[in-house]
């Protein structure tokens, strides 16, 4: 009797050490980010009370400062942008809510597109580097070179160009794949080569194929990589289709309102900053899709290999 009360006790104290502890990075996380824009709300309703308190100017070592940057017109409250998404965009229009909804995903879309055209095009560039290294030696330098041209730059050029080859639609996409492939290409060379060596020559022990090896171990061990590229680049692509917008004048994006708010800036200030609040949520939305699609196919991915 007390040896089955013992096997039971045993057995239940090994099922209690296999048993994961619970994990709280989520709760972190989100506790992390609110804590931060409670910080961020405080500094910036604080230095807007300080510097009304002090009329604007603060005196240091007989030097006065102006700081007119904290004023209403140059800095709103955030009640202020808040409240501006509830009021008309113009005169007897819609609420402002509204035409940035409709933009944000006319933008979103354009994003998107290029997401993917750079995405595929990166990973297909490091494939290439990984089973020729003449091919990383000649070209890479060139991928590396291709982001120190400013994207301010380039994206007129690449709107002419579009125009001329009767592809006016894929102008922004384009620019967005400039800033999304050389991550994808950066980060997934790295996971490609970086593979355990005897896991590499237990495969070609096998005789396995180089598409073997690729799909086999190459792809599972970048996986990680790739999916941290993807993350950068979700917020780059929507930059860039914003950037893309402004030369292009395209005027149903969020590209086109932020020029168009910021023409009557003085007038409304709120309404250009709940622009960039837009934007910011569209990025961090795409964001924030990514890292979920990370968390399911790794995750997967691990218990498959398991």
């Amino acid at each position: 009797m007390s040896d089955s009360v013992h096997q039971d006790a045993i057995a239940a104290s090994s099922v209690r050490a296999e048993t994961p502890p619970p994990d709280y990075s989520g709760l972190r996380t989100v506790a992390m980010s609110v804590a931060l824009v409670l910080v961020v709300v405080l500094l910036w309703e604080g230095l807007k009370a300080f510097s009304q308190a002090n009329d604007y100017e603060l005196s240091l070592g007989g030097a006065t400062v102006k700081l007119d940057i904290f004023n209403n017109t140059q800095l709103p409250h955030l009640t202020d942008i808040l409240a501006a998404f509830s009021q008309p965009a113009q005169r007897n229009g819609p609420p402002l809510i509204e035409v940035l909804l409709s933009a944000s995903f006319v933008t979103l879309g354009r994003a998107v597109t290029g997401f993917a055209l750079g995405g595929v095009l990166g990973f297909l560039l490091a494939i290439l580097f990984t089973h020729s290294s003449l091919m990383q030696r000649g070209l890479l330098p060139y991928v590396v070179a291709s982001q120190t041209v400013p994207i301010l730059a380039i994206a007129p050029m690449v709107v002419i160009w579009m125009r001329q080859a009767q592809l006016p639609h894929l102008a922004v996409p384009v620019i967005a794949a400039y800033l999304t492939f050389f991550p994808v290409t950066i980060y997934t060379l790295r996971g490609l080569t970086s593979v355990p060596v005897t896991s590499l020559e237990l495969m070609r022990s096998y005789a396995a194929t180089p598409l073997e090896i690729l799909w086999k171990l190459r792809l599972p061990n970048a996986l990680p990589h790739i999916f941290t590229a993807l993350k950068i680049s979700a917020t780059a692509s929507v930059v860039g289709a914003i950037i893309g917008e402004l030369p292009s004048g395209l005027q149903d994006g969020l590209g086109g309102a932020i020029l168009n708010f910021n023409q009557y800036y003085v007038q409304s200030p709120p309404r250009l900053w709940a622009t960039i609040v837009a934007a910011a949520v569209v990025g961090i939305l795409f964001f924030v899709v990514v890292a979920g699609a990370e968390r399911l196919i790794v995750r997967w991915g691990a218990r498959t290999a398991e």
